[in-house]
This record gives C-alpha cells, structure tokens and sequence, in this order.
C-alpha cells in the first residue's frame, strides 16, 4: 500500500481565471457561449478576451498535433513538456524563464504572465486555477511561444493540482469498497474509466498502454457474484494512479 502514502497534499489558491468553453478531447472547438473572469481577493471582476484569443489558437494547433501524431508521440511530447517545465533545464534557465514577457502590449495579458511567474516562485496564486483539464492542457503542451514558460508551468501545476485531489478522493472511495467488501465495486472503477477517457488525449497517452481494458476486465468481474479481487490489484491500480504525479515530482 505504499502507493497511498506518495500522495502529498496541496494548498488552495485564492486567485482564479476561469475560462468557461467548450474544447473537446481532440482540441475541436465551439466558443458561442464563453465568459471569462478574474476572481481577485477584492472582488473585482474584469473581461479576459486575451486568454480566450489564446485559447482558441492554441486549440487550433492542438487539433493539428493530435490529428497527425499516434499515442506514442503524443506521451513522449508529454514527457518532454514536463523535463522541460520541471526538469534539471528550468532550473538552469530559471533566470530566462522569469524574465520572459509575453509579444503583447495588452495589460491584462502581461499580468497574467507576470503573476504565473509570481506563483512559480511562490508568491500569490495561479492564474489558471479552476480551469478546465483540456483546457489547462493546451496551455501546458503548446510549445508555438505563445505562452511564456512560466505560464506553461503554472498550468500545468494547476492539472497535476486538480488530478492529485480527483485521486484522493478515488482512492478513499476504493479503500471503502475494499474494507466492506474484499473487493472494488464495479462502480469505483467505472469512475476511473470515465475520468481517463475524459482527459485530453495528450494526457491519456501517458496511461499504460491497455488500462482501459484492464478497467473494463474489472468491471466485468466486479459485477460477478464471486469475489476475485484481492490486494495485489488494488495495489496495482493504486499503483497507476500515482505514477504520473510521482514521475512529475521527480523530472
């Protein structure tokens, strides 16, 4: 069970930019109903059309990444994006990465870029936290400068933020079922087929390569009479569900 005890904890942001659109797992999409906010500790609440300028290209080219790369090339893009945000090179180039300021004379867009490198050195909150998973996402992986580094961290922060508590509560709700039951309810691991196909494709690349029919295998077992799970696949599955966030920490 040594699984459970790699999850850390986090702590709530007061800050928050909230994009609210519709961008499918594939980068496809559809912004006649978008709003976008800031949240200030003060109340204030102002337009973010920048952001939804940005998001909206980065879609764009995130629809061409995907269209044109296998699963394959979509996790080592994602491996490469979390050395190159986490790693031994941001470290090195941190100075850069903290000086960087957007191509843009719009306010608003230089202060977000300025508070993302705020809250990568620990001073304020995110600026993208409670965003969408796909759309933190295509912050995160674009690689186009549209984003500055900073940016690109914080987002992806935020995802590894808003995966980290999807997991505790995951993990508590098998802990249950296996105390009462000796076994997973087919229902938890439902839950965890439904959140991994909901992730955005660049994401679910970095699951192991059949978790979805090892899911789908205990689903169907769960739904027998007969009680089949013991411990060594609970702790397989708990296993998976920490290995991105534990491979983050250490890059």
């Amino acid at each position: 069970m040594n699984s459970i005890n790699q999850l850390g904890t986090t702590t709530p942001q007061q800050t928050q930019v909230s994009e609210r659109s519709f961008v499918n797992k594939t980068g496809e999409t559809t912004y006649s109903q978008t709003s976008e906010i800031i949240n200030t500790p003060n109340s204030a609440t102002m337009q973010v059309s920048s952001l939804s300028r940005l998001l909206n290209d980065a879609a764009v080219r995130a629809e061409t990444r995907d269209a044109i790369t296998n699963r394959d090339g979509l996790a080592a893009i994602a491996q490469s994006t979390a050395h190159e945000l986490y790693g031994e090179s941001y470290t090195r180039n941190k100075a850069i990465h903290d000086a960087e300021v957007p191509n843009s004379d719009d306010s608003q867009r230089l202060a977000q870029a300025k508070q993302a490198t705020a809250f990568t050195n620990g001073q304020g909150s995110n600026p993208f936290k409670g965003m969408s998973r796909d759309q933190l996402a295509l912050i995160a992986y674009d690689d186009s400068g549209a984003f500055t580094v900073n940016e690109r961290r914080a987002a992806l922060s935020e995802a590894d933020d808003q995966e980290y508590q999807w997991r505790v509560k995951v993990v508590a709700k098998m802990m249950d079922d296996y105390n009462r039951t000796g076994k997973i309810s087919a229902e938890t691991h439902q839950e965890v087929l439904d959140h991994y196909k909901s992730l955005p494709a660049i994401e679910e690349s970095q699951l192991p390569k059949g978790y979805d029919m090892q899911l789908q295998g205990w689903i169907q077992e769960a739904k027998s009479t007969e009680s089949s799970q013991h411990k060594d696949e609970l702790e397989s599955l708990l296993e998976q569900l920490t290995k991105r966030l534990t491979n983050n920490q250490k890059s």
